[in-house]
């Protein structure tokens, strides 16, 4: 998505029609990798996200409440997330832009990467079991990607808490915290994503098309703690700042504390609030590495 942030980085303002991407591009209000956020933005700004989303939304949001009267009364009777993740595959690979698959991808590598921190820093826990994703091309989609990411957080949050209970420590400041599983440059090997005239879907557009996908192929269990996940933002950014102790720099974890949970209906929006919340959690961890590695030089 190198091209995206050399599009942006050139781009001239008009001081009588500012671009309002441009402006976010620029603003380093919270940290972002920039060829993560050329790319946001430059999907953001497609047409479809501006003309098609607001009906999309709409029509989404009523397929999950019809379906969730459905899954109401026969809650068990579809459960095929074999079927659900082909489904998603064919989706992404012939209707969603480059830039919307290659942060759905890079947002499973990121999450992956924020949970080894956590683990790596928190005191005589070294027995969790883990279970990194690393999907570095559209085919590993099929292999139950999306649901094995949902899994991931809560039986990390499970296993850790479990483990520290055991072993009689917390989550504490580190003074030196171990930044072994951060990727610093975080150009990461995706194989090239099709763009052909199809894959005109924006992220916003494909994820509130995929969300009652996601909901007919999956139990009710299935899709409702899928949904509440989501809010999982709010207790791994908490370990993270505790660790770090900067608490201040996670003003963009806005997805709610998951003892509150929020209907289904607004699942899409929080998905991608959720995909923001790692790209700012993973770019502070980059930010405080190269800092710690620049102190070590220093010395």
């Amino acid at each position: 998505m190198l091209h995206k942030r050399e599009y942006f980085e050139q781009l001239e303002n008009n001081p009588r029609d500012p671009s309002h991407w441009h402006a976010l591009f620029l603003d380093k209000s919270i940290p972002f990798s920039p060829d993560a956020k050329a790319a946001f933005l430059y999907d953001s700004s497609r047409k479809t996200k501006q003309f098609l989303y607001p009906f999309v939304r709409v029509f989404a949001r009523l397929g999950i409440m019809l379906l969730q009267i459905f899954k109401a009364i026969v809650p068990n009777l579809i459960n095929a997330p074999k079927m659900l993740h082909r489904s998603l595959y064919f989706g992404m690979k012939y209707f969603i832009s480059p830039e919307a698959n290659y942060l759905i991808l890079r947002h499973f590598v990121l999450g992956s990467e924020v949970l080894r921190f956590i683990k790596d820093n928190v005191q005589n826990i070294d027995d969790i079991p883990m279970h990194p994703l690393k999907p570095m091309d559209l085919n590993a989609v099929k292999d139950n990607l999306f649901l094995q990411h949902d899994l991931n957080l809560y039986n990390f949050i499970i296993n850790l808490n479990n483990a520290m209970a055991k072993k009689g420590v917390s989550i504490q400041k580190v003074d030196q915290p171990n930044y072994n599983a951060i990727t610093v440059d975080d150009n990461f090997p995706f194989a090239p994503f099709r763009d052909k005239w199809t894959n005109c879907l924006d992220l916003a557009n494909a994820i509130e098309i995929f969300t009652p996908v996601y909901q007919f192929f999956l139990t009710d269990n299935d899709f409702w703690r899928a949904s509440n996940s989501l809010q999982l933002d709010e207790v791994i950014g908490l370990y993270a700042a505790t660790i770090l102790d900067c608490p201040e720099k996670l003003v963009a974890l806005n997805n709610k504390h998951p003892m509150v949970p929020l209907p289904t209906t607004s699942a899409a929006f929080r998905l991608t609030l959720h995909g923001l919340s790692t790209e700012v959690l993973h770019a502070l961890l980059v930010q405080q590495k190269r800092a710690a590695e620049k102190a070590v030089v220093t010395l």
